[in-house]
């Protein structure tokens, strides 16, 4: 019998408290028609879907002729279907984790660090930072979709400074001024002066802040009852947010970062140091394969204020440039890829018009894995030892160098996810 290279998995599920609750998630949707078998609980938070060999959620084969377990276990053993390149610049690992997330309420305020920082913060706390591996983020919106990432222009901040008078009595008289002195002309100035304004806000005194906080939301409240714009103080934003994580730090942080809003099939790249926070709505995500987070707010996880304000990236830019655009693939028009300026992965969304009724999957020099949101088809490849019938929600692993012949039998066409490493 040929080798089996490309098989189904059954992923792992996280319901940490943010995510969406039963049927309104992405993640327990997909899950729930991709295995009929699958109770949803109507209650329960289905926050995240790993689709990947991460220890703490490797996937599972759904193929019993195989004898490896999961994933990780089958790479392991079989670590030439990673694709040459890949093999030798990952060490044998699959260099990403791939996930759907659905958002509820705001994850914390966080970033990730660079290698030379994640092998530093692993060394000397290693119970905090489990390895030493940097960890760029990518999320393609699958609903409209809200997140927090990068530092706004400064004009925008300084703009909240003046409007807000409970944020500048944090950050003090001296930081304000000096930011709105601050010059486009000289960006390191600039990028000090927000270094200084950021810091001074995440180092407050608790009680300070938290009296300050209750007076801001105070105020927005009876402004927004008496029916007056509150857009000068964020003020939806912050009521929110501060309905969901009461007395937070992590509230003010609306007047220093960028809000981002995807639509559907819409990116944003969240490299090394990026300040970032997700808001609400359903994404596919890929990053590098890493749990180093530095958290400062909107959590009630362990926070490291010190190393976040240290490592930061204090470039402003505004909201548009985070967005990562999609381009069309040369020698298919039904890809569309994203292509981050990291290594270690990429994401091609595959759209295919219900006219066409045979669709190649074609070869490629990466393992990937390919997950199905929308459509139904019969797959078959040589690689595989029998047709696999695919369906929203049914997730593949593809070996390098093979191939899959969709058969589709949907009227509406399908829409694919395939997360790979083009080196």
């Amino acid at each position: 019998m040929a080798e089996i290279r490309v098989f189904p998995l059954s992923c792992v599920v996280q319901n940490y408290s943010w995510g969406k609750v039963g049927l309104e998630s992405e993640v327990a949707k997909l899950v729930a028609s991709g295995d009929p078998l699958v109770q949803i609980q109507p209650d329960q938070p289905y926050a995240e879907l790993w689709m990947g060999t991460h220890p703490r959620g490797d996937a599972l084969i759904r193929d019993n002729r195989i004898p490896q377990k999961t994933l990780g276990q089958w790479i392991a053993d079989n670590p030439a279907c990673l694709g040459a390149k890949v093999k030798d610049a990952f060490q044998g690992h699959l260099p990403f984790l791939f996930k759907v997330l659905s958002v509820n309420t705001a994850l914390s305020v966080q970033a990730h660090p660079n290698k030379e920082l994640a092998a530093k913060l692993h060394a000397q706390f290693p119970e905090h930072y489990p390895d030493a591996n940097h960890k760029p983020e990518m999320a393609i919106a699958l609903t409209p979709f809200e997140g927090m990432c990068g530092f706004r222009p400064v004009e925008e901040i300084v703009s909240f400074l003046q409007n807000v008078p409970e944020l500048r009595a944090l950050i003090g008289e001296v930081a304000a001024e000096q930011l709105e002195r601050s010059g486009s002309d000289d960006p390191r100035g600039v990028s000090a002066a927000l270094r200084v304004c950021f810091t001074r806000l995440m180092k407050s005194e608790k009680k300070f802040f938290v009296d300050q906080l209750n007076m801001l939301v105070k105020r927005i409240s009876q402004e927004a009852a008496e029916g007056k714009d509150t857009s000068g103080s964020n003020g939806e934003l912050l009521l929110r947010l501060h309905s969901q994580y009461p007395g937070d730090i992590g509230c003010f942080t609306i007047y220093f970062l960028n809000l981002v809003r995807l639509e559907p099939g819409e990116a944003m790249f969240l490299g090394a140091n990026e300040p970032h926070a997700y808001l609400h709505g359903d994404c596919v995500e890929i990053m590098a394969c890493s749990d180093n987070t530095v958290r400062a707010g909107l959590t009630p996880k362990f926070i490291d204020v010190l190393t976040l304000c240290e490592m930061l990236n204090y470039t402003p830019a505004p909201s548009s440039s985070k967005i990562l655009p999609a381009a069309q693939s040369q020698l298919d028009p039904h890809v569309y890829l994203y292509d981050p300026p990291v290594p270690d992965f990429t994401i091609m969304r595959i759209e295919i018009p219900a006219s066409v009724k045979l669709y190649l999957i074609s070869a490629m020099d990466s393992a990937s894995i390919l997950l199905v949101i929308q459509g139904t088809a019969v797959g078959t490849s040589t690689a595989a030892a029998s047709e696999m019938s695919l369906q929203r929600g049914s997730v593949l692993f593809v070996s390098a160098n093979e191939s899959i012949s969709l058969h589709l039998s949907s009227p509406d066409g399908m829409l694919l996810f395939r997360a790979c490493c083009l080196l």
